[in-house]
């Protein structure tokens, strides 16, 4: 009964949505949209880094063929990718490493369909803060689980949204819909999180909602970070190889000392340095402020949305 109601609470909040493009990754979240919108003539865009490896290009063809919507496939040179990462610093106003490196992907296809004119995009953003998708979650009982999702609720944001509005162009986002908010909070964790075959899953009852609507290497894929699907991971491994030891050290040190901000990898020195270009550093007087930045922490959170250092302890 929670199956076929959660499946025409989806259908409906993507029929208020105005757009008809899908920014497709081929995971589970995007995919249950692609499903939902397969009638509407929607189209789809998955972006793919050249130069690293990624995992969504299969499974985002698997879903554009199945639900028969035309894919718009983006290719992406490196030089690109860097160039994006200075237009997502500045957009999202910190040096976050883990945020900065997946958000460079909704900079890009946001981009990219401002350039064809697009005005709205969907997105799967939410299903995993709303249907308990994300892998840490998996290991909690149940109450550790309530509480963890509470906590969740209250912080999540989502940089897609704050690209597209710095681009004019509307990010839509059905799983935060209100009454998907509702149904979320009437099922049980059982419904959130269960086992199938031994292996513990995230957002159940999207995958038992849709098992029978999208094929079983999606529905049952594992939840798999953006930078691993577009590929973007492999910054890191970039920017370990292009910063030498020596430079790395002398730089960290001279910000230590200059700005008193702790740079713990070569890769956020980089966007430490794009941040730097156009920002100046704010030291806060709160007495819940990040040891390694002197930005101010968020309530309730366990990481610094400033300089992405996790865990705070």
């Amino acid at each position: 009964m929670n199956a076929d109601q959660c499946k025409m609470i989806l259908q409906d909040a993507c029929e208020e949505c105005e757009s008809n493009w899908i920014a497709l990754s081929g995971g589970l979240d995007s995919s249950i949209i692609a499903n939902l919108m397969r009638k509407e003539k929607a189209n789809a865009i998955t972006i793919i880094t050249k130069d690293f490896v990624g995992t969504d290009l299969t499974y985002a063809q698997i879903m554009a063929k199945h639900a028969e919507i035309p894919l718009s496939l983006m290719h992406i040179e490196l030089e690109e990718v860097l160039e994006s990462i200075n237009e997502t610093v500045k957009i999202l106003g910190n040096f976050n490493d883990i945020e900065i490196r997946n958000s460079v992907v909704p900079y890009i296809y946001l981009k990219r369909l401002k350039e064809k004119g697009i005005k709205s995009v969907l997105t799967g953003d939410g299903a995993d803060e709303v249907f308990a998708g994300y892998n840490f979650l998996l290991k909690k009982n149940e109450q550790e689980l309530n509480h963890e999702l509470d906590r969740i609720k209250k912080i999540m944001h989502f940089p897609s949204k704050e690209i597209g509005d710095s681009l004019n162009i509307k990010v839509e986002m059905p799983f935060l819909n209100e009454k998907v908010l509702e149904f979320s909070e009437s099922i049980p964790i059982s419904e959130k999180i269960n086992i199938k075959n031994g292996k513990r899953f995230g957002k159940w009852i999207l995958r038992e909602s849709f098992e029978k609507d999208i094929p079983e290497s999606i529905v049952w894929r594992e939840k798999s970070p953006m930078q691993d699907g577009s590929g973007t991971a492999n910054l890191t491994n970039l920017f370990n190889s292009i910063i030498t030891d020596e430079i790395f050290i002398q730089k960290k040190n001279d910000i230590l000392d200059g700005d008193g901000v702790y740079i713990r990898t070569k890769e956020s020195l980089h966007y430490y340095e794009c941040f730097r270009k156009i920002n100046s550093i704010k030291n806060s007087s709160s007495d819940n402020k990040c040891p390694d930045c002197n930005y101010e922490l968020s309530q309730n959170s366990r990481f610094c949305r400033m300089c992405g250092k996790f865990p705070i302890v």
